[in-house]
């Protein structure tokens, strides 16, 4: 899965713009790598006023977005280079555009440190994950299907 953490000064998004964020986080594990949609996971953290610092001083005007890869890894340079692209795409219109600073970094935890539902999520671009992104949500499923 990819979670997402949006660390941003308060009031930085409106409900309205968070949900289409998300939904453009959402598109690019969709469309790039056949995620289910039920995948991506996007919090948003509002931090105060004074409540962030880089370099020892108050970053009123930071964004920081950290995003943990669990459902696919990147193996190799070219790959991380066209995400990292992508993702900045994504977010210009709204941190970039807007004027803040910002910051993205992306961790990869194994796939077997995960669950969803309880079951292990299918083997990639298996039948059973293009089931469960088909239905948006966790089957149970034989290995033997996938």
């Amino acid at each position: 899965m990819p979670y997402w953490e949006i660390f941003a000064p308060e009031n930085a998004f409106t409900l309205e713009d968070r949900e289409q964020l998300s939904e453009a986080i959402t598109s690019i594990y969709v469309d790039y790598v056949s995620l289910p949609k039920f995948y991506v996971v996007v919090l948003f953290k509002d931090m105060p006023a004074n409540s962030m610092y880089v370099g020892g001083k108050p970053a009123n005007n930071f964004v920081r977005i950290v995003v943990d890869h669990i459902a696919r890894q990147m193996d190799n340079a070219d790959i991380r280079g066209l995400c990292m692209a992508a993702i900045e795409e994504t977010l210009a219109p709204f941190v970039k555009d807007r004027g803040y600073d910002w910051e993205v970094h992306i961790d990869e935890t194994p796939i077997d440190l995960w669950r969803t539902q309880g079951l292990v999520p299918p083997p990639p671009y298996s039948e059973a994950e293009k089931l469960w992104a088909k239905e948006n949500r966790a089957i149970p499923y034989q290995l033997a299907q996938s």
